[in-house]
């Protein structure tokens, strides 16, 4: 669904936003690189699956050499415990044994804990998107009409 309006994530929340992903450095070693690619899906799938793990939601990019995810965790304690888990430690473990010598993919991972205050977001004639997408969305009213009066907005309004 497209809103039409003007729209913001909904504030008050502090959130972990973890990009991860994967470069393709040698497009003729398919037999190094597809298996990390093809690791992700499930996890993906387990995530959304399972909202106690403390996953929100994600939004991907992709290019010619690089796929990026980016995720919304509730905590980092959450994203920490869910890499400890099986279906994550199963992925890095073929990774590091298949492909971590070779430099035929490489992956990457960012992470930022972002306290509630200290985040804003605009969205127009898009559907629900990024953080809106993880935390919810709410009409931007004349309380919340610039980037500075959506930042350090602690709690709803």
């Amino acid at each position: 669904m497209i809103h039409s309006n003007r729209m913001m994530a909904k504030p008050g929340k502090d959130l972990v936003v973890f990009v991860i992903g994967m470069r393709i450095n040698k497009w003729t070693a398919v037999h190094k690189w597809f298996p990390v690619f093809k690791a992700m899906p499930p996890m993906i799938r387990e995530l959304y699956a399972n909202k106690n793990l403390g996953f929100l939601s994600l939004q991907g990019t992709f290019n010619l050499r690089t796929i990026t995810l980016i995720q919304y965790w509730e905590s980092v304690d959450q994203l920490t415990s869910y890499a400890k888990g099986p279906q994550h430690l199963k992925a890095w473990n073929s990774f590091y044994k298949k492909a971590s010598k070779t430099n035929a993919v490489g992956i990457y991972h960012e992470t930022y804990v972002i306290s509630a205050g200290n985040y804003e977001s605009v969205y127009v004639n898009m559907p629900s998107f990024g953080l809106a997408k993880a935390l919810g969305s709410e009409t931007i009213t004349k309380h919340t009409q610039t980037a500075k009066k959506r930042l350090n907005v602690k709690k709803p309004l």
